[in-house]
C-alpha cells in the first residue's frame, strides 16, 4: 500500500489568551502576555506565585448542550473537549458529536494528556484529619476523606479518563490512544496520529493535547527543581526565552486539538484545508532523566527525521531562494539548558541556513502549557501558513551569545513581502529526552 498523503482540516485550542483561534493569534501578533499572578489559589509564599491561567473559561459556550455531562470535570478535561469541538466544527464534522458524516470505525483519537486536576483542598483537608502528630490514623483519614472527596475527580486523575470522555463525547470509535511524553506528549500525539492514517489505519484522527497543572503540588515540584522564574517583581516579563537574563519557564494551562484526515478523504467530502502534515521525526536523548544531552543530538536527529520525510534538504535553498523552513515554532522554555541547547541544533541541523530561519517562541506570552503545548504551539504554524505572518518572541531585550539565531525578538514579522510562509516546524522536547519536530506546509493540490 502506497503512503497516503495527510492534511489538517481542523484546529481548536484553549489558551490562557483564549479561546478563539483568530482572535488569540491577533493577540499573539500583537505581543500580548497572559501571565500574572495566580488566582486559583493563595500563592503568595511561593518562589513563583504567577502563571498563565486560563481565566472564563465556559464549556458550555463552545460545545453548547452537550457538554452537560461533563461540567462537573476537571480543568485538564474540559479543555480538551473544547478544543476538540471546536476542531471538528472548523473540519465540518458535526460540533458536539451529532451528525457524524463519516465511518466512526475509521475516526480515531490520540491525545497528549497528563494527570488530571488535583483535588487538593479536599486532599489536604482529609491528611490533616488523619494527623496525629506523630503519624497517619488510618481510619480518620478514611473517614474524612469519604466525606470530603469526589469518587469521579480522583478517577479523573488517571490520564486515560480524557480519551475516553472525548471519544464518547465525539463518537469516536477508531484507533484511541494517550501518550505522557511531558513536554512533548502533544507534539508526540499528532506526529503518531498522522502516521496511522498514512499507514491506512484510519482516515481521521483528533489529536493533541490538555493539561493544567496550576495547583500546588503542580507548581511546588518545578519550583523545587529550580525550572520556574522566580520574577516575582513583574510576571508579564518573567517569561524570557532565548534572553541572556532568563532564569526559568512560565506554567501555563490549555488544550490544542487538530483533525487530522487523509487527504483523498477530506477532498471527497468537501472539507477545507489548513495545511499538509509533511514529516515527523521521533528520538530519545537515551541521556538522563533530569538533563537534554548538552549537544542537542536527540534534537537535531528528530529535525532531520521530520525534514527527510517531508523530502527536505536541510540546507538547500527552495525554488525561491528562501531557506527551506521560512518558520519554526521553538520549544523554547525560558530555561538556561533548554534555549542554548535547542539554538544549538537549530544550528547544526541547517547548517550555514540556519541564521536565515526565523525561530520564536510563543511560551513567552502563553507560559508552558506541558503536555498541551506542542498542539498548541503547531496551530500557531497553521496561522503562520495562513496569514504569513510570525509571532514574536517577548521580553527578548539582551541577546545571549549561545542564542545567536533569529529568534523574532519583540515584534511580529510580515513574511508576505518575502513569498509568505510555506513550510514550517513545530518542536518540543520533553523532560527526560523525549524529542518530537513537526513539518506542515501550505497545501498546494
Amino acid at each position: 500500500m502506497s503512503e497516503r498523503r495527510v492534511v489538517i482540516t481542523g484546529a481548536g485550542w484553549v489558551t490562557p489568551l483564549g479561546t478563539d483561534v483568530d482572535a488569540v493569534w491577533q493577540r499573539l501578533l500583537r505581543g500580548h502576555s497572559a501571565i500574572g499572578p495566580v488566582q486559583r489559589y493563595d500563592a503568595g509564599t511561593f518562589a513563583t506565585n504567577f502563571a498563565a491561567e486560563v481565566r472564563d473559561f465556559s464549556l458550555e459556550r463552545m460545545m453548547g448542550p452537550s457538554s452537560g455531562p461533563y461540567l462537573d470535570s476537571g480543568a485538564g478535561i474540559q479543555f480538551a473537549l473544547g478544543a476538540a469541538s471546536a476542531a471538528m466544527r472548523q473540519a465540518r464534522l458535526g460540533p458536539h458529536g451529532q451528525g457524524l458524516s463519516v465511518d466512526p470505525r475509521r475516526f480515531g483519537l490520540y491525545m497528549g494528556s497528563g494527570e488530571g486536576s488535583l483535588d487538593f483542598e479536599n486532599f489536604a483537608a482529609a491528611n490533616l484529619a488523619g494527623w496525629t502528630g506523630q503519624g497517619v490514623d488510618g481510619s480518620a483519614w478514611a473517614r474524612a476523606a469519604y466525606a470530603r472527596m469526589s469518587a469521579k475527580r480522583e478517577i479523573e486523575q488517571e490520564p486515560h479518563v480524557v480519551i475516553s470522555y472525548v471519544s464518547r463525547a465525539f463518537g469516536l470509535r477508531g484507533p484511541a490512544f494517550n501518550c505522557m511524553t511531558a513536554c512533548a506528549a502533544s507534539t508526540q500525539a499528532v506526529g503518531e496520529a498522522f502516521e496511522l492514517i498514512r499507514h491506512g489505519d484510519a482516515d481521521l484522527m483528533l489529536a493533541g493535547g490538555s493539561h493544567s497543572m496550576i495547583h500546588p503540588l503542580g507548581m511546588t515540584g518545578f519550583i523545587r527543581l529550580t525550572a520556574m522564574s522566580t520574577r516575582r517583581d513583574d510576571p508579564s516579563t518573567a517569561a524570557r526565552p532565548f534572553d541572556k537574563t532568563r532564569d526559568g519557564f512560565v506554567m501555563g494551562e490549555g488544550a490544542g486539538m487538530v483533525v487530522l484526515e487523509e487527504l483523498d478523504h477530506a477532498q471527497k467530502r468537501g472539507a477545507g484545508i489548513l495545511a499538509e502534515v509533511a514529516g515527523f521525526g521521533s528520538t530519545a536523548d537515551a541521556f538522563r532523566i533530569t538533563d537534554i544531552q548538552p549537544e542537542g543530538l536527540g534534537a537535531v536527529a528528530a529535525i532531520r527525521r521530520a525534514l527527510r520525510h517531508a523530502g527536505i534538504d536541510s540546507q538547500q535553498r527552495d525554488a525561491q531562494g528562501r531557506p527551506p523552513v521560512q518558520y519554526i515554532s521553538a520549544h523554547g522554555t525560558g530555561t538556561q539548558e533548554n534555549d542554548g541547547i535547542e539554538t544549538r541544533a537549530v544550528k547544526t541541523a541547517f547548517g550555514p541556513l540556519a541564521p536565515e530561519v526565523p525561530f520564536s517562541s510563543v511560551k513567552s506570552m502563553l507560559g508552558h502549557l506541558i503536555q498541551a503545548a506542542g498542539a498548541v504551539e503547531l496551530i500557531t504554524c497553521l496561522k503562520a501558513i495562513e496569514t504569513g505572518m510570525l509571532p514574536p518572541t517577548i521580553n527578548l531585550h539582551t541577546p545571549d551569545p549561545e542564542c545567536d539565531i533569529d529568534h523574532v525578538p519583540n515584534q511580529a514579522r510580515d513574511m508576505r513581502p518575502l513569498g509568505g510562509v510555506d513550510v514550517c516546524l513545530s518542536n518540543s522536547f520533553g523532560f527526560g529526552g523525549q524529542n518530537d519536530t513537526i513539518c506542515v506546509r501550505k497545501f498546494r493540490g
